[in-house]
């Protein structure tokens, strides 16, 4: 995935992308049992979004008979990071030093161990970096 390449505009796109990479392929009908239906979609919204992820370029389609039968297009862990850089984007802004000192409270209050493995994660980018 390149950075040109888009991310699902929200959380029913991806809601749809994720279906489809456990799916690997399905027809609209077989997302909306799975994700319309639980969120009380009507099919035609379910339509709708494929037809968006199509044109984002997210999916590809084929016809089978009357109906398309969709796979995902974009690699799972691709669309993760992408998300995960725009929400940290998003997060910390302009100055992200007191968000980071946020997060990190947050991180040791969920586990402090958290931060260990953090740090041992920083610091292999650091040497991958460095070539070491």
């Amino acid at each position: 995935m390149t950075r040109s390449t888009p991310v699902p505009g929200g959380e029913l796109e991806y809601a749809v992308l994720r279906a489809l990479w456990d799916l690997r392929k399905a027809s609209a009908r077989e997302i909306h049992d799975i994700v319309g239906k639980r969120d009380g979609l009507v099919y035609t919204t379910t339509t709708k979004v494929l037809d968006r992820l199509h044109e984002k370029g997210l999916v590809s389609r084929r016809r089978k008979g009357k109906a398309f039968v969709y796979s995902p297009r974009v690699r799972r862990a691709d669309v993760e990071r992408r998300r995960a850089r725009g929400m940290l984007n998003r997060l910390f802004g302009a100055d992200p030093e007191p968000a980071l000192a946020s997060l990190v409270d947050a991180v040791e209050a969920i586990d402090p161990s958290l931060l260990r493995q953090l740090a041992r994660a920083v610091e292999a980018r650091r040497r991958s970096r460095r070539g070491s």
